[in-house]
């Protein structure tokens, strides 16, 4: 049923950028974009406190706001200060099923350096509540908090329309709130689209 639901999700995602008209030619003229994200992540036994190994199917819904014009133009670092923020669904599927949600608000730097290769990569880090009923005797609350870090890389298949392929590191714990408090830290792998308007 999940994976329904977030097959028609991304499926109405898909024919809304196929259909809607291109307001932006890419990220580095664009005042923002739309994305959904999908993928993988499993917690890394023995890094930090983390014992649980923890796997997720994850859907990401994203809105970013790019807060700048393009800086350092002609350099290396040439991009754009982006807000992300984030409706997370992390489906767990091991060690049970079970759902975490929540809000992510992730600061960005975008590189604009490669808009003629239509390549425009990325580098973000924030965090955010996280809601987390996974049953763990390990966890001593379901109210969690998580602070996540991360790259990706952005393709251009038309105009304000682009494919993602991201990395990020993604903590969870409840911050010293209640015992138990082991961390789950994981890495997970997304894929998706976006739309810049």
């Amino acid at each position: 049923m999940v994976k329904l639901k977030l097959s028609a999700v991304s499926t109405i995602f898909l024919l809304l950028c196929a259909v809607m008209p291109s307001y932006a030619a890419d990220p580095a003229t664009a005042s923002g974009e739309y994305a959904v994200l999908g993928g993988y992540g499993i917690t890394h036994r023995g890094f930090g406190a983390t014992v649980t190994q923890v796997q997720t199917v994850d859907a990401i819904l994203r809105y970013g706001y790019f807060l700048s014009d393009e800086v350092a133009k002609g350099s290396l670092v040439q991009g754009r200060h982006e807000l992300l923020v984030e409706l997370p669904l992390h489906l767990t599927v091991d060690p049970r099923t079970r759902i975490m949600t929540g809000l992510y608000l992730l600061g960005s730097w975008k590189f604009t350096g490669l808009s003629e290769q239509k390549l425009y990569p990325y580098a973000f880090a924030g965090g955010g509540p996280l809601y987390n009923d996974l049953g763990l005797a390990t966890q001593g609350t379901r109210l969690n908090y998580s602070y996540q870090g991360g790259v990706g890389m952005q393709y251009l298949l038309r105009p304000g329309v682009a494919v993602i392929g991201e990395y990020r590191y993604h903590h969870i714990s409840n911050a010293g709130t209640a015992e138990p408090n082991e961390p789950l830290n994981s890495s997970k792998i997304l894929l998706g689209i976006s739309k810049q308007f």
